[in-house]
């Protein structure tokens, strides 16, 4: 793939139109953190049919399960449309991206997975269609980068049912879900690090759930961000995903590693978004602002930086049509090669947005220009799904085979 298709590129001018819309107005609210993003996600959905797909979808493979015992949710040909999706919001509006990742790309996800039928039939028709909001909350006060290892959220077993305790933090979406995937080690008396992980389903307004305000954050405003507790939440067998502690549903850090895959190979769209949308503002700005009696295009060293965001944008581009020919082909980057992505594009897009601002000057300093918010917005990349010194380390670890 070296270029989008027509098909493709009606695709995008529509999600722009509805962007301009839709959201672009209401941006100051997103960005102060009054406005949720919840209601625009949904109008986005209905205004495309994408609730009604996403209806169809999780009921065919509901009954396909029912009948046979299998089957799954494929990309069906629609990979460069979901990638194009990401990338035009993450350019306006990061933060919308985030909260729709989460619920839909890990939260149901997860439970499509792990959940056994009773389970996907309880949960995943209100994430598909975004009735519900997900969260998915492994991310703890004191592990960072390490979050198996350091993790403290426990659950003990009681009887037929277990209680959970503890605390998570950075959780997206976590102030408002309604579904919320938390993980917990297995309090039973081994070494803390060697425990085993669980996974479980918890709802709004369980006892013991406490869902904290949204936090003041340097980016990404538009996307809610909190931490939740637990003290002794009890939890039925029927919330554990897979209602199983052992064999393929039991254990879970190779089901999060997976997950770490899909987000992070995610974040070369949402880096492409936001060096379009750079490259689009700084070269109408080139072109119009004027100094000395001249349009400041005609300086070089304007056009260096133009050159640099340039080259910046072809790079991530065709890193995004080389996934997209992966998933077509039926296939994941590995973990490794997801974090070569991440990496690269993060760096990419911060630095072509810390230039925007610079190309802007005492403009680019101002909310008006809208550069301050993508420059916030990309440094965010750098740490979300994983530092990137965490990636240098996987990478490292594909290439050694260790």
């Amino acid at each position: 793939m070296i270029e989008w298709s027509e098909t493709e590129l009606l695709i995008r001018d529509a999600i722009r139109e509805f962007v301009d819309k839709e959201i672009r107005p209401h941006l100051d609210a997103l960005e102060s953190g009054t406005l949720p993003p919840y209601d625009i996600i949904r109008k986005m959905f209905a205004s495309f049919g994408i609730d009604a797909l996403a209806r169809e979808s999780v009921s065919k493979l509901l009954s396909k399960e029912r009948g046979s015992g299998g089957g799954g949710l494929a990309f069906g040909g629609q990979e460069a449309m979901a990638l194009i999706a990401v990338s035009e919001l993450a350019g306006v509006s990061l933060g919308i991206v985030a909260s729709l990742g989460v619920s839909i790309g890990l939260t149901a996800q997860t439970i499509l997975t792990k959940g056994t039928q009773a389970q996907k039939e309880r949960w995943l028709p209100g994430l598909a269609t975004f009735e519900k909001v997900g969260a998915w909350a492994i991310t703890e006060p004191d592990s960072g980068s390490d979050a198996f290892g350091g993790m403290k959220t426990s659950v003990r077993r009681d009887g037929d049912e277990y209680v959970l305790n503890g605390q998570k933090t950075f959780i997206t979406n976590g102030p408002y879900a309604d579904t919320i995937i938390v993980y917990a080690k297995l309090d039973d008396g081994s070494d803390v690090r060697d425990r085993e992980v669980l996974t479980f389903v918890l709802d709004k307004g369980m006892p013991g759930l406490t869902q904290g305000k949204p936090f003041k954050k340097m980016g990404m405003m538009s996307s809610p961000t909190g931490e939740l507790f637990f003290s002794d939440v009890r939890l039925g067998r029927d919330r554990l995903l897979g209602e199983s502690e052992s064999g393929r549903d039991g254990d879970s850090k190779a089901e999060v590693k997976s997950g770490f895959a899909v987000e992070r190979i995610g974040v070369a769209a949402l880096a492409l978004g936001i060096i379009n949308e750079c490259h689009r503002l700084c070269v109408d700005y080139a072109k119009n602002r004027k100094l000395w009696g001249q349009e400041i295009g005609r300086f070089q060293l304007i056009q260096l930086k133009l050159a640099k965001m340039e080259v910046a944008r072809i790079n991530v581009q065709n890193m995004v049509f080389q996934l997209i020919e992966t998933l077509r082909a039926g296939k994941m980057p590995t973990l490794a090669e997801a974090s070569a992505m991440k990496l690269y594009s993060s760096e990419a897009a911060t630095e072509v947005a810390m230039e925007a601002v610079q190309l802007f000057g005492g403009n680019g300093y101002m909310a008006e220009y809208r550069v301050e918010q993508l420059a916030r917005d990309a440094k965010s990349l750098m740490i979300y799904a994983g530092s990137n010194e965490i990636q240098v380390t996987h990478i490292a670890k594909g290439l050694l085979g260790r």
